[in-house]
């Protein structure tokens, strides 16, 4: 008679709350496809609203700070949208990991010469250089008009004077058009690929999933690409110095008293 013991699976001893099936479900390829899929629709849909915003400077100095004046007037829901967000980029980033480190595993090693990737676009090879830069055009972007930390000219609430300040330096207005391009391609194949992990079966070219990437990138990089092409090339102007606003308030040039006429 054997005297084997029997030994539990080793899944036993992981924590019950993470044997639970749908947390399992999470972990595998196709749950976290479709982890990276509901993100970037959610960071998609963010980029294309930001877009909408951004081009209000077209209309003036007074219309976009209006529309940054309207953003922040409930914090908590100001707040909410930045953590959701920041949500989003954390979980679509590790999704990509563990879901490139399970394709890493489960490739071949082959010895000899690498095959050729005939199957992929360069865009789709693209999506692990363009991914973390686009991470850290992101940081510099909150640094530079959000918080002003590296901004050269940096005022509280005017939106549209920090804007123009901003991408009037030529190599500043370079990486916003350079960051563009890389987020052309990021979402051009980031949004094809969506429509496959949905199930909907698309081709690579000439389908209709494959159209609505491309028409919806040619939008969204066309759309923010515009503002420092403008700024730099002159086309939009600074505001006067009396107008620009200081937390949220206007601040009209006062002369100075012994320039005010005798009474």
């Amino acid at each position: 008679m054997s005297t084997a013991t029997l030994r539990p699976p080793a899944s036993s001893a992981m924590p019950r709350i993470f044997q639970h099936p749908m947390l399992r479900f999470w972990g595998t390829s196709v749950g976290l496809k479709l982890i990276m899929a509901a993100t970037g629709a959610g960071l998609s849909a963010f980029v294309l609203i930001h877009m909408l915003g951004n081009l209000q400077i077209f209309q003036g100095a007074e219309a976009l700070d209006a529309y940054g004046k309207l953003l922040h007037m409930e914090p908590a829901i100001l707040w909410g949208a930045r953590l959701s967000l920041l949500s989003m980029v954390g979980l679509h980033i590790w999704a990509f990991l563990v879901l490139t480190g399970k394709i890493y595993k489960a490739q071949p090693k082959v010895v000899g010469r690498p095959t050729k990737k005939r199957e992929s676009t360069f865009a789709s090879r693209s999506m692990r250089i363009s991914g973390p830069l686009l991470l850290a055009f992101i940081v510099y972007h909150i640094l530079h008009l959000t918080t002003g930390s590296v901004h050269p000219d940096y005022h509280e609430g005017s939106v549209y004077a920090n804007l123009v300040s901003g991408l009037r330096v030529l190599p500043v207005a370079a990486i916003y058009v350079a960051s563009m391009a890389l987020l052309g391609l990021h979402l051009w194949h980031g949004v094809w690929s969506m429509f496959q992990t949905l199930g909907a079966d698309q081709g690579r070219f000439g389908s209709p999933g494959r159209y609505f990437a491309t028409a919806f990138t040619a939008v969204v990089v066309a759309g923010f690409a515009v503002v420092p092409i403008a700024v730099a090339t002159g086309y939009i102007k600074p505001p006067p110095a009396s107008k620009i606003q200081e937390n949220g308030k206007s601040h009209e040039a006062e002369a100075p008293a012994s320039a005010k006429a005798p009474a």
